[in-house]
């Protein structure tokens, strides 16, 4: 079982831009083809006040740093030549939802679709809405705004919605983290209330020890295809377990956790993210050899 999708994040908080340009995104989403790649998932449209796009809602509602390059355009552009499909990522305010304001975050993502769906909605390769707001257990506040964008975005298009959550793990809660018992309790209530609403879940798998993650990815695919939906795995490919803030993942690792997707019948596997850190035209030198490894490895 391989990656065939991929996010697309130049919209971001914690990961360095790689400044590139039209030539640049070509060549690497040449390099995502090669290797099999159908889908490309923009991780957001915007942040706070970064856009993809010179947004006129963004600005009037939250006010936006000028956006040079339309990179949306760019993305389908790119992915319509390639032949993938094109997820839109929605607009992620880093401030509303945070603060128990979920209606405020609904109202400026309805407004912000409406408008993408205005400039590119009618372009070949939009194949799906990914909500990007990112939970890890049962919220209330964030149930009522999925449900309620939702209802919004089929109202637009009626393509898969997608969300990718992720798993309150040791990696990254230590002590506070959930055991599997528990986090198979929380997304029992989230998918009871998510299934008609969500198409495809997407858990990120990152923050569970490797002994466990052929569990929480098994625990996952029967919970998600219960409530009737598809199961993806949002293979990282970056690497949590050193003291740097984040490398390219060790290809022993993303091997493991590949042949875990495969044993435990995910649907796909796509990857956060492989620009930054599996492609051959990446700023970091070591996933240029990832790619390699990986290439080697779909050989065999």
């Amino acid at each position: 079982m391989q990656i065939t999708g991929t996010f697309l994040d130049e919209i971001t908080h914690d990961i360095p831009s790689q400044n590139w340009g039209a030539a640049d995104w070509r060549r690497d989403f040449d390099a995502m083809k090669a290797v099999g790649i159908d889908t490309v998932i923009l991780i957001r449209a915007g942040y706070r006040q970064q856009a993809t796009f010179n947004s006129r809602v963004l600005a009037e509602k939250v006010g936006i740093l000028p956006a040079y390059i339309d990179l949306v355009d760019l993305f389908l552009s790119e992915a319509e030549r390639c032949g993938m499909q094109f997820f839109f990522g929605t607009y992620d305010s880093g401030r509303y939802w945070h603060s128990g304001q979920y209606q405020q975050e609904t109202d400026i993502n309805k407004a912000f679709c409406e408008e993408f769906m205005e400039r590119y909605g009618h372009r070949k390769a939009f194949a799906g809405w990914y909500i990007s707001h990112e939970i890890n257990t049962y919220n209330e506040g964030m149930m009522q705004v999925y449900e309620d964008l939702s209802c919004h975005l089929r109202g637009l298009k009626n393509v898969p919605i997608l969300i990718s959550p992720y798993i309150k793990g040791v990696k990254q809660f230590g002590e506070e983290a959930l055991s599997l018992e528990r986090h198979i309790q929380k997304w029992e209530s989230v998918f009871a209330r998510l299934q008609g609403i969500v198409d495809i879940v997407a858990f990120q798998d990152g923050n569970v020890a490797f002994e466990d993650l052929p569990h929480y990815l098994e625990a996952n695919r029967k919970l998600a295809h219960k409530y009737e939906i598809r199961c993806w795995s949002n293979v990282e490919s970056f690497d949590r377990d050193t003291p740097i803030k984040f490398p390219p993942i060790d290809f022993r690792k993303l091997r493991y956790k590949l042949e875990q997707g495969h044993w435990a019948e995910i649907d796909k596997l796509v990857t956060f993210e492989f620009s930054h850190f599996m492609s051959p035209n990446s700023i970091y030198p070591a996933a240029h050899n990832l790619y390699n490894r990986y290439r080697e490895w779909l050989q065999k």
